[in-house]
């Protein structure tokens, strides 16, 4: 199915406020969306292709003048990015990017952004309903009730939430959301001590009394429920492994509504048949993308796990809220906001920061620029911020290089008619 919305479309038809003026641009969504939500962006002049038909595999001969991509599930390889001649961005309609190769996307220029957070709630709803349907074994006693078969004796052994300890692994959003609804069950919430944590967050996890946890094996030494809440990349992979779940207490309970990958399968399958443990699951590795109706696992079909078909974000709430943060993003790029972007580099660059004070008219930082190129030195970040005024007069460049430029360089720039002054920041 294809769905083309005209970048000709009368804008009296939308009621949504007007939006600042804009670059029009070319975007493909190549998964479902809701095409109500688009009228913003036709009104503003975008014009929308939705082909939720598209695979991962002939994504490229699709993309050859678009500017920006949105996927929700569908895997962005590299070969899209050779094959593009205008995108300048991959925005991922949810949190994570491991199906996009944020490498690739690096290599040819193009940003990777996403919108985070949009749908923590309703991964933090399903976290808490398998972990009531694995302590009160409500899958079992359904099916049996099902069948006609009233085993209650069977169902009367539940251990019960209140006072037990859960440890979440991964404070973000989702982790948040999780401690809260865990907080109204009477759960007491551990997590591991970080240091990069934001002073809102500490504050948050301070309001909501996490108690912080020095290391892995005082974290999970005494944890009831360990709820996994993290990104797949070479850092989490295979993190839940042998030696991870030995550390947890027999006949704890394992959730995993992130992804299947952080979870080495064996040891959680040894860790079911020998020590009592349970899971409650949302995600499996070599899960199909789409319907498959003769899909097993050994994992997801072992009788102590209680599964669902990772579904942790599919509710009509969160795509509608996601959807409003598609927007949002784009309505943004298109005038010159990079919104969540997540293959940008946050960590200063450079051997050298120049810092020049210049007079704001056309052709002072091309002379800048020219001058280093002269010199062999690169430009790695730059920022330039005009100077507030009645009327626009100075600005101030920061330019990170890398190298540290001569003497004969600093003088060739600092003799230039519109410079102020400038500065060396030496390297660290």
């Amino acid at each position: 199915m294809q769905v083309h919305v005209p970048a000709t479309a009368a804008a009296g038809a939308v009621t949504a406020c007007p939006v600042r003026a804009v670059t029009p641009m070319r975007i493909l969504f190549a998964d479902k969306i809701d095409t109500g939500r688009l009228g913003r962006l036709e009104a503003a002049g975008h014009e929308c292709i939705v082909k939720p038909e598209l695979t991962a595999d002939d994504l490229a001969e699709h993309i050859g003048d678009v500017e920006v991509l949105v996927v929700r599930s569908t895997e962005v390889k590299r070969k899209v990015f050779k094959a593009a001649d205008r995108l300048a961005m991959v925005l991922r309609a949810g949190a994570g990017t491991d199906t996009i190769d944020c490498d690739g996307a690096s290599k040819y220029g193009v940003y990777i952004c996403n919108v985070p957070g949009r749908n923590a709630v309703a991964v933090a709803e399903l976290t808490m309903g398998l972990l009531l349907s694995v302590d009160r074994q409500i899958p079992d006693a359904t099916s049996d009730l099902h069948e006609g078969r009233w085993n209650k004796s069977q169902y009367m052994g539940a251990s019960g939430l209140k006072g037990r300890r859960m440890a979440v692994v991964g404070m973000g959003n989702i982790g948040i959301e999780v401690t809260r609804r865990a907080a109204a069950f009477g759960i007491e919430v551990a997590a591991l001590y970080r240091s990069d944590r934001s002073a809102e967050l500490l504050a948050e996890m301070k309001r909501l009394e996490i108690e912080i946890a020095p290391d892995w094996d005082a974290l999970l030494a005494e944890a009831d429920i360990v709820s996994l809440h993290l990104p797949a990349n070479p850092e989490t992979c295979g993190l839940v492994d042998a030696e991870f779940l030995a550390k947890m207490p027999d006949g704890a309970i394992l959730l995993n509504t992130s992804r299947g990958e952080i979870v080495d399968e064996s040891a959680l399958l040894r860790a079911l048949d020998e020590r009592g443990m349970r899971a409650g699951l949302d995600v499996f590795q070599g899960e199909p993308p789409g319907a498959e109706p003769n899909w097993r696992s050994p994992l997801a079909s072992h009788p102590s796990v209680t599964g669902t078909h990772h579904i942790g974000a599919s509710t009509t709430q969160a795509s509608e809220d996601i959807a409003d943060g598609v927007v949002e993003v784009l309505e943004a790029f298109s005038t010159g906001e990079v919104l969540n972007c997540v293959n940008r580099a946050e960590r200063p660059l450079g051997r050298s920061t120049i810092v020049v004070r210049h007079r704001d008219q056309v052709g002072v930082l091309a002379g800048i620029l020219m001058t280093l190129r002269a010199s062999g030195i690169n430009v790695l970040q730059m920022r330039n911020e005009i100077l507030a005024g009645p009327k626009h007069h100075a600005a101030v460049a920061t330019i990170r290089v890398s190298r540290r430029p001569s003497q004969k360089v600093l003088t060739e720039l600092n003799a230039m008619e519109a410079i102020y002054g400038l500065r060396l920041i030496k390297p660290c």
